[in-house]
């Protein structure tokens, strides 16, 4: 074993336990020893059971629902290795919570987005890794270095084994165009794009489609699936234009009521998203569901941030390995 692979620690919170044992498996790791309590009043408690001083530690914990509880057990995290004197921390989040909260649509309202950066700063994180922020100005909001990854590679790789023919890529709405044309150059298929106007905060109302999907195996691609609101409004109007079949693939189910209902009435042939959260029992109450792991994606990462290398390097590796 190198001396540097010993100076790395991988621990994981209570939020995603599953994923944090995938990524420590696929990297070869042993997790890192840690008890979180709650005292009777609710407080939480971290107590570090590794010797730390001068480790590379790295914290996998997304702020998924309960958001508030998963953040805050973080911050006391990144604080206790600080104050056990880790040479390095990395906040690993597969999901940010307050990423949508980035900049003031209306007076008198918060950037929560630039609180949560500065609050795991102050903490003592030297460095974020996430996967998929929902804006990518948000890397921004921090002023220690951010990777943003992305899952696009597992989830274009697993569409490119079901060998569709004549797709068509549809961004669920304008502002997410630029990621949804990655998919379509990967996978070298043409791109249609659906007009949204919002509704209010948990409903979006489709109102057109900038291209052609009749008679198309079509692919729906967003960052995130919430309450399914734009998800479900997206595929009922491709399907109201001719589509053929019509598959929903997201980095992030968060999934929260009344996503359920929305996603079980829409016209949906497979929904596939990857495991940045916890899914649990949700995952039961679809149809037509496949997961995707992350867990080599972010083991790799870690990894490359450990031996100070390349993490772009991962992408533009299999880009040059793709197929045309």
């Amino acid at each position: 074993m190198k001396d540097g692979t010993r100076q790395l620690k991988v621990f994981c919170g209570t939020a995603h336990k599953e994923l944090a044992a995938k990524i420590c498996q696929s990297m070869g790791v042993t997790p890192g020893r840690a008890k979180i309590e709650a005292f009777p009043d609710g407080e939480t408690l971290v107590r570090i059971e590794d010797d730390v001083r001068g480790r590379d530690c790295f914290i996998i914990q997304p702020t998924c629902p309960p958001v508030n509880q998963n953040l805050m057990e973080l911050l006391i995290f990144i604080d206790c290795l600080r104050r056990a004197s880790a040479q390095r921390i990395t906040a690993v989040l597969p999901y940010f919570g307050y990423a949508r909260q980035d900049r003031k649509s209306e007076g008198r309202t918060p950037i929560s987005a630039k609180l949560v950066a500065n609050l795991l700063t102050t903490a003592g994180a030297g460095r974020v890794l996430a996967i998929d922020l929902h804006a990518e100005q948000v890397q921004g909001f921090f002023d220690i270095p951010v990777d943003n990854l992305t899952a696009e590679p597992v989830i274009a790789e697993y569409f490119r084994t079901l060998n569709l023919p004549n797709q068509v890529l549809v961004s669920a709405d304008v502002g997410n165009v630029k990621k949804t044309n990655v998919y379509a150059q990967d996978l070298n298929v043409d791109l249609a794009v659906i007009d949204k106007r919002r509704v209010n905060g948990s409903e979006a109302e489709a109102v057109r489609i900038i291209g052609d999907v009749k008679d198309k195996n079509v692919l729906i691609f967003d960052d995130m699936i919430t309450t399914a609101g734009t998800i479900c409004a997206a595929v009922r109007l491709v399907r109201q234009f001719g589509a053929k079949s019509v598959r929903v693939g997201a980095t992030h189910g968060v999934l929260v009521a009344p996503a359920f209902e929305r996603l079980a009435q829409a016209p949906v042939d497979e929904l596939v998203i990857t495991d940045t959260l916890p899914l649990g029992d949700k995952v039961a109450r679809l149809n037509n569901v496949t997961v995707l792991s992350i867990a080599n994606l972010l083991g790799e990462a870690i990894h490359r941030i450990h031996e100070n290398k390349s993490v772009s390097a991962i992408f533009t590796k299999r880009q040059k390995t793709a197929p045309a």
